[in-house]
């Protein structure tokens, strides 16, 4: 698919979000309206989280059935907590973890340096370089917890990230990052299989991994 397009597909999820979040406000009585609008639409949204952090429930309990894991994010601290923690304790055994995250060794012009940027304005505890030590950190726990899954691969990415993606065979999770908060604090959508927003969730995981490059470290 070409960059156009994935444009295109950005623009309608962002605007879908605003739409989403000004009707529901968070309710999840009306996550049926929501789902119904989607099967008629093609799109496979089927809910809709003000605040990602909301959504770490729902994330776990759909790697527990999952066969396949995908995850796109900037900084990966979800990949330390309980979400993440049976697949680390080898409770989970997939066919395959595949983990992107910013390349923390990057020094010039990199996503992390402007992500910092964009933080230290609205958080004053936010210096410019802990961005950078906690994907750093967040690289060598994945690189020590890995060994329970066969099928694991790591890589790292210097490109612009504007959303998180934590997709399986079933379902993607997907986090528009706001330029005026966390991303625990952004909305996220969760879309099902085959519906449009789950293949572009697909194609920009791909999309970046083609042009990452493998930790070294990660087994």
């Amino acid at each position: 698919m070409t960059a156009f397009v994935f444009g295109v597909l950005s623009s309608l999820a962002a605007s879908g979000v605003i739409l989403v979040l000004g009707l529901l406000r968070g309710s999840r009585p009306l996550w049926w309206l929501v789902a119904t609008c989607s099967w008629f639409t093609g799109t496979g949204l089927g809910r809709v989280y003000r605040r990602q952090s909301s959504a770490e429930g729902d994330i776990a309990r759909e790697l527990g059935r999952a066969r396949w894991i995908k995850v796109l994010a900037g900084r990966g601290n979800v990949l330390t907590r309980e979400v993440f923690s049976p697949l680390w304790s080898g409770e989970l055994p997939l066919e395959s973890v595949q983990i992107l995250l910013p390349d923390p060794s990057t020094r010039t012009d990199s996503w992390l340096d402007r992500r910092s940027h964009d933080v230290c304005r609205f958080d004053p505890g936010f210096t410019p370089n802990l961005l950078r030590s906690q994907v750093q950190t967040n690289i060598h726990y994945l690189v020590h917890v890995s060994g329970t899954q066969r099928n694991f691969e790591l890589r790292s990415f210097n490109l612009p990230n504007s959303y998180r993606v934590i997709a399986t065979d079933q379902a993607a999770y997907i986090t528009f990052y706001s330029n005026s908060a966390h991303g625990r604090n952004s909305p996220c959508l969760y879309a099902r299989a085959t519906g449009l927003l789950y293949i572009f969730a697909l194609q920009q995981f791909e999309s970046a991994w083609m042009d990452s490059s493998p930790v070294p470290t990660a087994s």
